[in-house]
């Protein structure tokens, strides 16, 4: 007798059916008409995720003119330039709101007792996870969708990022807006709406991340270059695929 659930998919192919057909459909669709679908498809449920570079700003302003009560979160690594920490009190009284601030589970000094100190220069990628990839999972509780600002000309790593896509590790559907949009575009939306910038882009910090792994780039250099300099590491973890 035959197997009655033999031809039922399982979750990961039936995602991939489904994902794969809205890609088709969303990827000619503009970053506006993107975050208005995410919006009307998962209501609350939606989390805006932003860690104040040129990209995340953008989209904040995208998704507040969608939905001004959206769900934006940003995780404080401890580890922020002061420059990033004046950047997030602007944002904050532009758009008179506050943002949803998450932190990780240890403070840098707890982590440099049970790790020992200058974790970033040792072991960069439990540095990362502890800050940023685990503090995440806090970020998205009870969440069904998480927005976020990469784009494919950033990095070789991200040059195949789909507009949505099924994040396994955050069990949420992942939502990227942006991924057609060039640099020179970024700023030019954030000098006609007059957007707060964190002032270390006018210093040749293109990306900006915490403050020990993070330099200014040469001229000609790729966007990240600046990120993990001497490391064999392009990615925080974030947004390697899951």
């Amino acid at each position: 007798m035959p197997n009655a659930y033999a031809a039922v998919p399982s979750f990961l192919q039936w995602s991939h059916l489904v994902f794969s057909r809205l890609n088709a459909r969303l990827e000619q669709e503009s970053a506006e008409d993107i975050i208005a679908w995410a919006v009307e498809t998962f209501g609350p449920g939606l989390a805006v995720g932003t860690s104040f570079g040129a990209s995340g700003l953008v989209l904040v302003d995208l998704v507040l003119r969608v939905q001004p009560d959206a769900d934006i979160f940003y995780i404080d690594t401890g580890f922020f330039f002061p420059e990033t920490e004046t950047l997030i009190a602007q944002v904050q009284d532009h758009y008179q709101r506050s943002l949803r601030r998450v932190t990780p589970a240890l403070s840098v000094e707890a982590q440099g007792a049970q790790h020992g100190p200058a974790l970033y220069q040792r072991d960069p990628d439990m540095c990362c996870y502890l800050r940023k990839v685990e503090p995440l999972q806090t970020a998205l509780d009870g969440s069904t969708a998480w927005v976020t600002a990469i784009r494919r000309d950033q990095a070789s790593t991200r040059r195949r990022t789909p507009a949505v896509v099924w994040n396994e590790r955050y069990a949420v559907v992942k939502v990227a807006p942006l991924i057609h949009w060039q640099e020179a575009e970024i700023w030019q939306y954030i000098h006609s709406h007059k957007l707060p910038y964190n002032e270390l882009h006018d210093r040749n910090y293109p990306s900006i991340g915490c403050w020990p792994c993070t330099r200014p780039v040469q001229s000609g250099e790729d966007l990240r270059a600046g990120r993990w300099q001497g490391q064999d590491k392009v990615e925080c973890g974030l947004h390697l695929v899951r």
